[in-house]
């Protein structure tokens, strides 16, 4: 059983926690995920890593809640337990060699891109972040952001924070502004991973992206996270959950990422003995 230490609401549909799993503290990384289950008749759910403490022994964790499994985890407090907490899983965020990098978040994703540009600012590495929400209600993480950034650039799609655009216009801005990036790290939804990586390849830009959120069982069994890069077949679980950007196959990404939503919808109805939207 892992104790939740503390828990925040970030807005209202994304929840912070904060376990108490020393095991996964100690080796915890950027880039890497957990597996959990909040009881013992729960769904596995991974989940990336958000940060971690490993003097505290703690592992953070934040989650939109969007189905059954995530809405019962929220539905815990401070003090209760949650039955697992398996990690840290998958591959590093690569962080040697860089002088500059270009860290993009886009919505709920910003919370995966926060522990990289963390990590990479700690090291020396000259750290810029890019990171956009619908509107200034969702927004997470800026003050965090800030104080592992050297140049942070928010940007709302209505202007109510930030800038008004997307962070693909800030992105080529700052290009464009003469700002010569190493790497550029994008981590959000499918389709705004898509257009950093296309902005990207036309200025030769070498481009990471996390394909976390396509995640379902986690070790490479299931098969649900296959995709394509390359040409070739990979599952996020094992061989990513980041690949180059520019090798990945965002087209069938999106199309196999949609197939299972209603099925989603009716289990997390039925669940919670709710009526299917």
């Amino acid at each position: 059983m892992y104790k939740i230490v503390k828990k925040e609401k970030l807005n209202d549909s994304v929840t912070r926690m904060v376990i108490e799993a020393p095991f996964v503290a100690a080796k915890a990384e950027p880039g890497q995920f957990i597996i959990l289950r909040v009881d013992k008749n729960g769904e596995r759910v991974p989940l990336t890593i958000a940060d971690y403490d490993r003097d505290a022994q703690t592992v953070t964790i934040i989650f939109q809640i969007v189905g059954a499994e995530t809405s019962l985890l929220n539905e815990k407090e401070e003090g209760d337990f949650i039955e697992d907490f398996v990690g840290p899983l998958g591959n590093a965020t690569k962080t040697d060699g860089y002088k500059k990098v270009a860290v993009v978040g886009g919505g709920v994703g910003s919370a995966i891109a926060y522990p990289v540009a963390k990590k990479f600012f700690g090291i020396g590495t000259e750290v810029h972040s890019v990171v956009g929400f619908r509107n200034k209600d969702i927004v997470i993480l800026e003050k965090e952001f800030k104080t592992v950034s050297d140049k942070y650039v928010l940007v709302t799609d209505d202007g109510s924070a930030g800038e008004k655009g997307f962070v693909t216009d800030a992105l080529k801005k700052l290009i464009e502004s003469g700002e010569k990036y190493d790497l550029v790290i994008a981590i959000g939804p499918l389709p705004m991973m898509k257009f950093v990586s296309l902005l990207t390849k036309q200025y030769g830009i070498k481009t990471v992206v996390s394909m976390n959120h396509i995640m379902v069982d986690g070790t490479g069994m299931c098969g649900g996270c296959r995709l394509t890069v390359g040409g070739e077949t990979k599952f996020a679980c094992v061989d990513g959950p980041e690949f180059d950007g520019h090798l990945v196959d965002f087209d069938e990404a999106m199309e196999r990422s949609g197939i299972y939503k209603t099925f989603e919808r009716e289990a997390s109805c039925n669940l919670l003995n709710k009526e299917v939207q």
